[in-house]
Formats: structure tokens, sequence, C-alpha cells
């Protein structure tokens, strides 16, 4: 195959493709931006982006509350840290001496399934730079197995869009970190362990990474046709002088080196505290001394001079993760049913039923996607070719979920009045929200609601608008001249909404 004087990138991605296979991913960097966009217009957007950071750690604190249950030490530690390192952005812009200043790289403690990488996505997701995240043990020293540490800084240019610039601003997040640990009496040459340390603590430093790995087939081609084009090569590095280094893992042993060396007298006042607050004093009491004897090199533990622990979860918090976490599983769940053109609500105690199984499981919050996959795996599959249109999941089905689908699918309308109650729930919210009234829907109130809608062919909310509409002004006034805050709505207030109101108001006047 000949080519053409001038490089084109297609044409190198398609002859890859056509000898490697199809399957083979081909990416140049720096990316050819849009038409009617610089390369440095874009860049200077998403710098600019960056260099207006104005959080404070509070700020950032509650933002991660929105998304992460629990884990409250871990949350004030890692915000205080993210506006340390993104302030010190923003000074070394303003041409301020930065030679001084030690990079706040962070070591992030925890079992499994608790939060620590969902943390550290909601952190880049908040600040706007590149997040890449990988596994220690993907890694090896380089010239030997496994991949190249280099690779991931490369990765953060992949994921910045081919902006080098943003890419220099960005996290990376290096998992199971605590698998590089080597004890100090292994023999022979070490290719997972000390190598990889010393390739990261260079990382972590300062240094220039080509952006072109030298081991990389696609790299060294495109190198060679544009050297064949200009004549001679652009060098092109990536600084990792502002790049955010966190690490992390379950280190599990670590707890005993802290113990041996605190001493048994030290933890005594913990008296008759739960094992979990006995491993999360332990890993608070943590030190470099104790990361260097569980096998790390002092050099690499220097580097992170942030240390912090996240919790075990329990049932309660699986159950918070559930009802009121942003990112709760149970949203992905109900986007898939919807898709069909079926709703589908949850009941506490249904939540709660599911958390007490994701606990079983023992991994973390990953439990509650198993739990939920079992649960909900004959309904995807069944429900889509039946004219069920929503149904309500309480502890019964997460208990007996054959047994509830077939109830189900022989009465699809089974659920309907309790659809309707979660539905006047939204009503009862925000009632709530803008008068600071609480108004609760009987049961029975809820059947007529739904018959007289259905009669109007409206759905139920707007009927409700329109039978109430005097019911905003009326109780408001109510409540200000009585202090009464709460008032219940059955069946007769929904047959005479406006005789019910007046009722109420000669009531208070007697």
């Amino acid at each position: 195959m000949g080519f053409d004087k001038q490089f084109n990138p297609e044409e190198l991605k398609q002859y890859l493709q056509k000898k490697y296979g199809s399957g083979v991913q081909v990416e140049f960097f720096p990316k050819v931006e849009q038409e009617g966009t610089s390369e440095d217009e874009h860049s200077a957007f998403n710098i600019q982006k960056v260099l207006a950071f104005n959080y404070k750690p509070r700020e950032i604190r509650e933002y991660l509350d929105r998304y992460v249950i629990q884990q409250d030490d871990a949350k004030k530690v890692l915000s205080t840290a993210v506006c340390d390192h993104y302030h010190h952005i923003q000074g070394c812009s303003k041409e301020r001496d930065c030679r001084d200043y030690k990079k706040q790289n962070i070591i992030l403690m925890g079992p499994t399934g608790v939060g620590k990488t969902y943390l550290i996505q909601n952190l880049a997701r908040l600040v706007g730079v590149p997040f890449v995240k990988a596994d220690a043990t993907k890694y090896s020293e380089t010239g030997y197995v496994g991949g190249d540490v280099d690779d991931l800084i490369r990765e953060l240019v992949h994921q910045a869009g081919g902006d080098i610039q943003l890419a220099e601003y960005g996290i990376v997040y290096l998992d199971e970190i605590d698998k590089l640990a080597t004890p100090i009496n292994v023999l022979g040459r070490d290719v997972s362990g000390h190598g990889v340390q010393r390739g990261l603590l260079k990382l972590m430093e300062e240094t220039e990474v080509p952006l072109r790995s030298p081991t990389d087939v696609a790299s060294q081609m495109q190198a060679f046709m544009e050297f064949q084009a200009k004549g001679k090569l652009e060098k092109k590095t990536i600084n990792t002088r502002h790049i955010l280094f966190i690490v992390s893992g379950a280190f599990t042993g670590l707890s005993e080196i802290i113990k041996r060396r605190i001493g048994a007298k030290q933890i005594g006042f913990m008296g008759e505290k739960t094992t979990l607050e006995r491993e999360h004093f332990l890993f608070s009491e943590a030190q470099s001394c104790d990361f260097i004897e569980y096998g790390f090199e002092a050099e690499f533990i220097g580097r992170l001079p942030v240390v912090v622990h996240c919790n075990a979860l329990e049932v309660a918090d699986f159950f918070n993760i559930l009802k009121y976490s942003e990112g709760s599983i149970l949203k992905q769940y109900k986007r898939d049913f919807l898709s069909y053109g079926i709703e589908i609500f949850f009941t506490d105690d249904a939540m709660m039923a599911i958390a007490e199984r994701a606990q079983q499981e023992r991994t973390g919050a990953r439990g509650l996607m198993t739990v939920c996959e079992k649960l909900f795996r004959d309904y995807k599959y069944v429900l889509p070719d039946h004219p069920v249109k929503e149904f309500v999941v309480n502890r019964e089905t997460v208990e007996n979920p054959e047994g509830k689908l077939q109830e189900l699918m022989a009465n699809p309308k089974r659920d309907h009045v309790q659809v309707v109650q979660f539905r006047l729930l939204r009503l009862q919210e925000e009632f709530a929200a803008k008068y600071g009234i609480q108004i609760q829907f009987t049961r029975d109130a809820a059947e007529l609601l739904s018959a007289k809608a259905e009669e109007g062919h409206q759905d139920v909310l707007s009927y409700c608008n329109e039978l109430f509409r005097d019911y905003e002004h009326g109780l408001n006034l109510l409540r200000k001249s009585s202090g009464r805050d709460s008032f219940v709505i059955d069946s007769s207030t929904v047959m005479d909404p406006a005789g019910t109101l007046e009722r109420w108001i000669r009531e208070n006047y007697r």
C-alpha cells in the first residue's frame, strides 16, 4: 500500500483495521477540531473552565452528598484536598512561584463497593476535568509483561478529546494499589510491585510523558507517516505537574500492622464497639511507616500525603442509597422499564428488602445491582409483551418475584390504585414545599380520583390540580389563621371539595 505525501488519518485507520481486524480502535492525538474552532480556541475554553474553579470545601461536600451515602470523613478530606489542588493551579496560572508546592495526591482505603470510585468520578465531573480509572494490577515495569504506567497519562488526553492542556489538569485514579505492595524478602525480578511503584513515582513527581507510546504500533505508524509528509517529527509530550493522583485499595491486613504498632492498650478504650468501628479507628491511625511495612517504598508513600478511609456499608446505608442517592440503581431500572412504556414504583419495604439481600452479597453497593438483576430478570423479559403498563414493587415482590409476576400478568391493573397514590405523593410534596402544608390522600380518595380522572380522560395529577384549584389559597389562609398545617383528603372531600373547604373554615372560626 502506498501513502500519499499528505498525512491522511482516515486512510491509516482503514489500513490498520483491514490488516488487524475491525475490532482495532485507532485514535489520533491531537484530534482534529470541528470546523470553525481551532485547537487553541477549544483548549483555551476548557482551561478557562478549570481556572475559574471557585468552590469551597463545604460546597463540594454538599455535591458529593447528593450521590454518595455515608463516608463523611472521606468527603471532607477529599473536598479540602481538591480545593487546595485546583486553587494552587489557579495561582500558578497567575505566574506565582509554585516550585515549593507539594501536590496532595491521595490514598483512599476501604473495602469493595463502598463508593471510592464513585466519589472520584463525581469530583472530576464537578470540576470539569478528564478522569481516568484503571486497576494497578494491569501495569508492570516498562520492558516486562503488562501495560506501561505512562499509558494512564495518554488515556487522559483521550478522555480530554485530544486537548493536551486540559489533560494536564486531569485526575488519575488507580484502584487495587495494595496489590503492588511487595514484601521485602521477595527474591528475583519483580514485574508487578516495586517496578510499577517507581514508574508511578516518576509520574506523581513531575515528568514529561511522550504522547506516542514506543510500544504502540498505531502511534509509530502515525509518526512514520508524519515524518514522510513533513520530513521531521514534532515531539509532543504531556507534563504531569498538575495531574492529581488518587490511589485506592482494600489494604487487607494493614489493620493488623497498625494494631501491632499502637499496641493493645491504646485500642482498649474502644470497649464494646463493633468490628466495623474498631476497623475504622485503626485505619484512621494509619501512618507512612505502616504502608512501608505493608510493602510500599518510602518514596512512593511520601508522594501520597493525604490518607483517608471509607467505611464498610450496612443495611441502613444500602436503603439510603436506593431511596436518596441521585445515582440510585433504581432510577436505572425505572428508565429500563419506561423504555417499554411501563412505570415501576418502589415501596420503602421493598427497598429495605433489597438492602438486606445486598448486604448478604458481601460486595458493598455492587450487591444492589446483583440483587436487582436477579429480581427483575424475568420481568424485563416477559412484561414488554403483555398489557401491563404499571406495577409496584413491595417486600412480597422481592421475596417471591415469580409468584408476584404471575399475579401481575393475570391482573395487569392489580396495582393501579397504589400507583395513583404514588403519583399523588408528588402533589403532596409540591404542596408541602410551596406552602408548608401537609396534605394526605386516603386510599378511598385515591380510588375515587383515579376513577373520575379516567372518566374525563385525564391523568390524575391534572384532574387534582383542576379539582382543588381553590385549595392553595384556602388552606394557606387556614394555616396562617389557625396554625393548622395538616389536612386529610378522603372520598367525601373528592365528592365535594368546595363544601369541605368551607366546612374547615367555619370550624376554624367557631
